[in-house]
């Protein structure tokens, strides 16, 4: 196991798909890994409704435990409008955690460790926001913009605030989630790598290697709750984002 702890975001080309000139497009582990990520999603969703009973199993309430939660996410911050959009925040919501919990696992690939990433999933919504708030309210949209009851002389000062605001939504939405799961995934190699490092010391090494050991777990069980976190915060500020779209006056 390397040391290194910047190694385990490395990108690795799998097989080359399509050469184009000097650049070559490749299948890589990042590609890999959301497509494990999607299979895992779709066992889950069909195992959980193929055999729908009054009486769920536990694989049928985790499915209808995962739909109520992020169904109750929407109504409470975009309305029962916002509900329209239930599959694309369903679909992100899933598709985040899943590959958060995959990287956890030792000699895997954490996908949202990369801005590449985060950042297409950000701009998604982002485009969502802008197609949908425009095709709803027409340029009653840019109503976003003007908060009610601004006295007159501050108001193209406010404009800006909120228009550099909207802006920079997609930056504070893709790196938030980047951020975190990044810093979590050094952190948790860098005390893992003192506990090789201790283990190769003899007798009072091994002794040595046993609060860093704890602090892994603690770490672990600090990321598994991150790792639902972080999906959590990416759906509920898509909310946030499309009531705006929804309702852009309020």
């Amino acid at each position: 196991m390397a040391v290194d702890p910047i190694h385990q975001f490395q990108i690795i080309d799998l097989f080359p798909v399509v050469k184009i000139g000097h650049t070559e497009i490749a299948f890589t582990n990042s590609a890999a890994y959301m497509a494990v990520a999607v299979v895992v999603i779709m066992l889950f969703l069909f195992g959980g409704t193929a055999r729908r009973s009054l009486v769920p199993g536990r694989l049928q309430s985790a499915a209808e435990l995962s739909y109520e939660f992020v169904a109750n996410t929407i109504r409470s911050t975009a309305g029962t409008e916002g509900m329209r959009f239930f599959p694309f925040v369903f679909t992100l919501f899933m598709f985040i955690l899943v590959v958060n919990l995959i990287g956890l696992i030792p000699y895997t690939f954490t996908v949202t460790t990369h801005i590449v990433i985060t950042a297409t999933l950000a701009l998604s919504v982002f485009a969502t926001v802008l197609v949908y708030g425009f095709w709803k309210n027409g340029l009653h949209f840019f109503n976003l913009f003007v908060p009610k009851g601004i006295p007159i002389y501050i108001l193209p000062l406010i404009v800006f605030i909120e228009v550099l605001s909207f802006i920079s939504r997609p930056i504070s939405h893709s790196v938030r989630l980047f951020a975190n799961m990044l810093a979590g995934h050094i952190t948790l190699k860098v005390f893992a790598s003192f506990i090789t490092l201790l283990g190769g010391l003899g007798i009072f090494g091994i002794a040595g290697a046993t609060l860093p050991l704890a602090l892994v777990v603690a770490l672990t069980a600090l990321e598994l709750l991150v790792a639902f976190l972080q999906a959590y915060v990416f759906a509920i500020l898509t909310c946030i984002y499309l009531n705006d779209a929804i309702h852009p006056g309020h």
